[in-house]
């Protein structure tokens, strides 16, 4: 879900191509939660193999990270480790909520209504340990890298970023900004178009780049008021944010009252964590230097026995999609992509 501060964040359209040559750091959660939602059949059904497992997430990862590689990128997904103590109830929420939207969809499901049902299935289904195994066991296959974040993913990113083992960070939520992402990079969905959540229709989107130190400079403020806004108007660790404060009104707050102790005494918070504690972990999260972030060589073999043999994708299909990543490898020479 991540914070809203798209009405404040300076966003700027770019081109794939611009990228090329780059390392990004790839929040993976979100990016496997995305193909997970996205790549299903017309009644919102995952893609599966004739024994059920789901393959939604295998497709997204294969074909598009081999995308992704073509326009000359080189994407590091790091993945979330221990969630924040206070992040615990948002998470048994959420499953809550998937828990609701599966009997909806599987009830929809069987009395034919398929548009119901495609919107009740995007919201119905989890990552499971094993898909998030399976992910990182099919990016080694392609020869990319993954980190294990001892913490959330985004925080462990936007350190990559600050140390300069990757240019920009890759995720939807705007969290990475408040963990101090110097740049993130949103709407890399490669399609050019999104679903508008609850209408049958769809709209254009472009890559976009966000550059923390422009927003912070447009808005007139510090990456610490940056997180206070974040906090006010609601992150994982408070969903929802203080009752009757938006963006506008959270940006004129944090000026008046730039400490957070001030400031958060003067609101009407009610929330059972301390929005102090929230604060620091935005400021210093857990992160940690020990990664690997060089390419390695395709393992031609093993990627296509897992992809066709034990997950059931098209031969030829993965055969091309294995052909592109070694010519890409070729073309730039191995030590290109690190």
């Amino acid at each position: 879900m991540g914070v809203k501060l798209g009405d404040l964040a300076v966003a700027k359209r770019t081109d794939l191509r611009l990228l090329s040559g780059k390392v990004v750091a790839v929040d993976a959660l979100n990016a496997l939660y995305q193909f997970l939602s996205t790549i299903r059949q017309r009644d919102g059904t995952p893609l599966m193999t004739s024994r059920g497992k789901i393959t939604s997430v295998h497709s997204g990862v294969f074909y598009r990270t081999a995308r992704l590689l073509g326009y000359g990128m080189t994407p590091i997904y790091v993945f979330d480790g221990e969630p924040p103590r206070f992040k615990r109830e948002t998470i048994e929420k959420r499953e809550e909520e998937r828990k609701r939207a599966r009997e909806k969809w599987e009830e929809a499901l069987t009395s034919g209504r398929i548009e119901e049902a495609r919107k009740y299935a995007r919201s119905a289904l989890f990552i499971t340990p094993s898909m998030m195994e399976d992910a990182k066991k099919l990016l080694g296959y392609m020869g990319l890298p993954t980190v294990q974040a001892p913490s959330e993913g985004e925080a462990q990113a936007a350190h990559m970023v600050r140390r300069g083992d990757a240019w920009a960070t890759i995720s939807q939520d705007y969290d990475s900004l408040l963990f101090g992402a110097p740049q993130v990079v949103r709407n890399l969905t490669l399609s050019e178009r999104r679903k508008v959540p609850g209408q049958d229709r769809y709209v254009k989107v472009y890559p976009e780049r966000i550059d923390l130190e422009e927003t912070l400079a447009s808005l007139g403020i510090s990456r610490g008021q940056l997180v206070m806004i974040g906090i006010l108007i609601g992150t994982d660790y408070n969903p929802g944010g203080v009752r009757g404060i938006g963006g506008k009104k959270a940006l004129k707050l944090v000026k008046e009252h730039r400490s957070p102790e001030k400031l958060f005494s003067l609101v009407d918070w009610r929330f059972e964590i301390d929005p102090i504690e929230i604060y620091d972990l935005f400021m210093d999260p857990p992160t940690t230097d020990s990664y690997e972030a060089a390419r390695t060589a395709v393992s031609k073999d093993e990627l296509y026995d897992f992809m066709v043999r034990e997950n059931e994708f098209s031969p030829k299909r993965v055969e091309k999609a294995i052909e592109r990543l070694e010519a890409h490898g070729k073309e730039r020479g191995l030590e290109g992509w690190l």
